[in-house]
């Protein structure tokens, strides 16, 4: 998982020393970083055979032949993008950076043509009636309603999928029928779909009671309504280096009062803060669960998914939180959905 910590380099080490990396580590490259894990190049066996012809000596460092503008890519981006970029500039590799030009992984052709399947299950809440999306939902429930000819569940399973994802269970009640006939049992989609019948409604987290499955790796649920570009593999990880229980997706939310705010001590004026603006996280509406947490919910009961949350922090179970920087978006109201769609081109084509 973090093979690629092994060829992490400093600027100064020898270019001898530097093609014994890229040797051992069979990844035929090496990332040349400062002290902060910033990247400053990259080094191939063609970097270094184009350094012998130009007369460098390998004892010289590493930096005099490294390319110092190698193209990378953001850790949000999908795998049909990283490899488009790939085809078009002929890279075997792309370095993987944050926003702070940091790496934090590498894309490597092999991989990403031999992706292997995600063994973990998706569960998608698709229950709901969309009461705030009619009368667009008077006949159609909400993940049925298209964009670009599209369902958004399909659009939300399509980027699953591209990501290696083939397991899903979709918890359904309003007109359930519709979404059933539509995706059957995921065939279609090369994918195995299972679905939950909830017979009454039972909150954001009830029918995960009714949840049948066989596995021991972390379960994603994820609410029907959201679009995101959100890479899920990392999120896994996430999870997992963190050993947490379960991990849940916020979403930073910024709310600027739109007054002058008076700072007080007692019954005393002592300041003014003009139109200030808070930060703050929102519940992204997507989550992981260890298999065992899902247990706790009330049998064929209403239930929360905040309660089920704040059961396990009266029990003091660790829950980490994953801030979502991609795109995301909830479709609870009809300007939501606008919005989605006005989107979509720039964000999902």
């Amino acid at each position: 998982m973090n093979e690629w910590k092994k060829i992490l380099i400093p600027p100064y080490m020898s270019i001898k020393e530097a093609i014994e990396i890229i040797t051992v580590s069979s990844m035929q490259i090496a990332l040349v970083v400062d002290e902060n894990n910033k990247l400053l190049g990259t080094v191939t066996d063609g970097d270094v055979r184009r350094g012998i012809i130009r007369g460098i000596s390998l004892d010289d460092a590493v930096e005099r032949i490294m390319n110092k503008n190698p193209i990378t890519v953001t850790g949000h981006k999908d795998r049909k993008t990283i490899l488009n970029i790939m085809e078009k500039n002929k890279l075997r590799h792309i370095p993987v950076l944050d926003v702070t030009g940091s790496v934090i992984g590498l894309e490597r052709l092999e991989d990403l043509l031999n992706h292997s399947k995600n063994e973990n299950w998706v569960v998608i809440m698709a229950g709901g009636m969309g009461k705030r999306l009619k009368p667009l939902t008077d006949k159609c429930p909400k993940p049925m309603l298209t964009i670009d000819g599209k369902p958004i569940l399909e659009i939300i399973l399509s980027n699953f999928i591209e990501q290696g994802f083939y397991q899903f269970c979709i918890s359904v009640n309003y007109m359930a029928e519709q979404i059933k006939s539509y995706f059957g049992d995921g065939s279609k989609w090369g994918i195995h779909i299972r679905y939950i019948d909830e017979e009454k409604m039972m909150g954001t987290a009830g029918s995960l009671s009714l949840l049948q499955l066989q596995t021991d790796k972390p379960i994603i649920v994820m609410n029907g309504d959201i679009l995101t570009k959100l890479n899920f593999e990392q999120l896994i990880n996430f999870h997992l280096e963190h050993k947490a229980q379960a991990t849940v997706a916020v979403r930073p939310y910024n709310f600027q009062i739109p007054y002058g705010v008076v700072k007080i001590d007692e019954d005393r004026l002592v300041g003014f803060e003009e139109k200030p603006v808070y930060a703050s996280f929102i519940n992204a509406g997507i989550y992981v669960f260890n298999p065992d947490v899902l247990k706790r919910i009330p049998a064929n009961s209403y239930f929360d998914m905040n309660q089920l949350l704040e059961l396990m922090l009266d029990n003091n179970e660790k829950i980490s939180i994953f801030p979502v920087r991609e795109y995301w978006v909830d479709i609870g109201s009809i300007n939501d959905f606008n919005q989605a769609k006005l989107d979509f081109y720039e964000v999902f084509k």
